[in-house]
């Protein structure tokens, strides 16, 4: 709010810093609450402490206003009655705390109805997999992905764009994607794909691909030769909708994409059960949806590739094992873009440059005309896009933000995991094999590691339980290390300025300068785009500052946007907020 006043000139006060929060020094208080946080990376948590337009843009699915203010995985953190502020000029602020309850707590009294309402654990909790699959209250119906449905609506530009955003060319109704003209001087040639999350929740697949497909047309029929695509707030969603962006940008080339599963007993039989029952069936959509689940499955060796895009023979030659270390793998598994039940991995799309989007041969823009911007969050089925962008095709990247030093900073911030099952779908995969076996392989089954999953996992966790199941390997990396723990700086590391809290636009202008223009605002890596440069003093740095143009009263109720508890986020590869 205070940099909204400063910025039009309502401001009745003058700017002091932060020294101390409850008494301790400011940096060293942010530094220790941001641990709160979902990422793997130091920086990254720090940017999720504060307000960014992109996390708002998402709504109650982002991370709100930041971790500090209570959103995101700060809502759970208990900040004391009251926070005081301390500021360089010596003056202080105390603010009361107070707690959002979302919960009905009208019949709780005591411990014991606290205890009855939300931690005692029902009977059936224990029953295990046989027992579920031969009763008629089975749990085996759920998906790991986002099933066969599809959207059916068109990509909007009617709806009001989320607040600190410009007017779109085009937009996702529900903010998921969408595109923007730099119309400004000096960025005539420029457009922006807006990426804040690739799906996850509900019908809107589709539309988010048509998005994408719509902003490329248009930025192409208007001569914008330059993209800035822009991934803050992104914590991933369907797998294959990551692959088909990179398509839709690099349709020549082959995304490799190598993933793996840990080998062990359980996934071991469920791959020699799914795989026997698939072979009774012709692998196309026309099944039921039951067995188009099991034909469909990662357990279904003739669903996807191995390591030189070639289909696998057997369930052995793709479950392995394989060992590194003291671990076991399965073999190397790559998605088999042109697999005719593509849609029921992808929420309903083709990936383009396959099937009925085979007539996508045509690259939009060139490699060095690409920059990916992100804001530490990226995630999931974010990282496999930026693996893609990064290592096959060429594309450069810009980090924003990070701690108070000038150190290179990563780009990704998040899990770098390619696939998380929900617990509730192992358990219906387990209980799958169950069903489709007669009662003497049943009870062979049950003496096996399967016969030992139940549903009291599920009545002990939190809400949304999921396990990050497959590793993401590089091409060309003989020693298996998973992209988890490889320490990647991005090529250039940009400052937030005070106008990028409440205006993105301002974020792609300094993109746009630094990487073509005749400004460098990167504080670390920025060799990586001198060879861009037609005119260029590498000693200035522009600062852009607020639209104009924005929605003072738009952007007065994004500081009003929390993480709701009920969020449900579907997607194949996501990290909840």
């Amino acid at each position: 709010a205070d940099i909204l006043a400063a910025s039009f000139g309502n401001a009745s006060f003058t700017p002091s810093s932060i020294v101390e929060i409850d008494g301790q020094n400011a940096t060293d208080f942010l530094l220790d609450w941001s641990q709160y946080g979902s990422l793997q990376d130091r920086d990254a948590l720090w940017n999720n402490l504060f307000y960014i337009p992109a996390q708002v843009s998402l709504g109650s699915s982002g991370t709100g206003t930041g971790t500090f203010s209570g959103s995101g995985r700060g809502r759970y953190v208990y900040p004391g009655a009251a926070t005081t502020f301390t500021f360089a000029n010596g003056s202080t602020v105390t603010n009361q705390n107070f707690a959002r309850v979302l919960a009905n707590f009208g019949n709780i009294t005591s411990g014991a109805d606290i205890y009855k309402e939300y931690f005692a654990v029902p009977t059936d909790a224990y029953a295990k997999a046989l027992s579920l699959a031969t009763s008629t209250t089975s749990s085996a119906t759920s998906s790991a992905t986002n099933g066969s449905s599809s959207a059916t609506s068109s990509a909007t530009t009617t709806s009001t764009p989320a607040p600190g955003y410009p007017s779109p060319v085009v937009r996702q109704s529900n903010n998921l994607n969408s595109g923007y003209f730099l119309d400004q001087p000096g960025f005539e040639d420029v457009a922006v794909l807006a990426v804040p999350s690739f799906v996850g929740s509900g019908d809107v697949e589709v539309e988010f691909q048509n998005v994408n497909s719509e902003l490329i047309a248009a930025a192409l029929a208007a001569n914008k030769t330059k993209l800035i695509i822009d991934v803050s707030a992104n914590g991933g969603g369907t797998i294959l909708q990551g692959y088909d962006l990179f398509k839709q940008l690099f349709p020549s080339i082959l995304p490799y994409g190598a993933t793996r599963f840990r080998a062990h007993e359980a996934f071991d039989i469920l791959g020699q059960e799914y795989s026997a029952i698939a072979a009774n069936y012709t692998r196309s959509l026309n099944q039921s949806d039951d067995i188009l689940d099991i034909e469909s499955s990662a357990w279904n060796y003739r669903t996807d590739a191995d390591i030189n895009y070639e289909p696998f023979t057997s369930w052995p030659e793709k479950y392995g094992p394989h060992e590194f270390g003291n671990d076991s793998f399965t073999s190397i598994i790559r998605w088999n873009l042109s697999d005719v039940l593509t849609p029921l991995n992808s929420g309903g799309i083709y990936v383009s440059g396959y099937l009925n989007r085979s007539n996508i041969t045509v690259q939009p823009f060139a490699a060095e005309n690409i920059v990916v911007v992100y804001d530490g969050y990226c995630a999931s089925t974010c990282t496999i896009f930026s693996e893609l962008m990064r290592q096959q095709a060429g594309v450069k990247t810009i980090a924003l933000g990070g701690r108070p030093n000038y150190d290179e900073i990563q780009a990704v911030g998040g899990v770098k995991g390619t696939n998380d099952f929900p617990w509730s779908y192992i358990l219906s995969a387990a209980e799958e094999a169950f069903v489709y076996a007669n009662s003497t392989h049943q009870e062979e089954l049950n003496s096996t590691a399967l016969g030992d999953y139940s549903q009291l996992p599920l009545y002990r966790s939190s809400s949304g339980p999921v396990v990050n199941s497959r590793d993401g390997i590089r091409e060309g990396d003989e020693t298996g290390t998973p992209l988890q723990f490889v320490y990647e700086p991005s090529d250039c590391r940009i400052f937030y300025t005070p106008a990028m809290v409440v205006d993105q636009s301002a974020v792609w202008r300094t993109v746009a300068d630094t990487v073509w223009g005749q400004s460098d605002a990167c504080v670390a890596g920025s060799n990586a785009f001198y060879g861009n440069k037609t005119k260029r003093d590498a000693s200035m740095t522009r600062v852009h500052g607020v639209r104009r143009d924005i929605d003072i009263e738009q952007a007065y109720k994004g500081l009003d946007v929390h993480t709701e508890e009920g969020i449900v986020l579907g997607g194949d590869s996501i990290m909840l907020p």
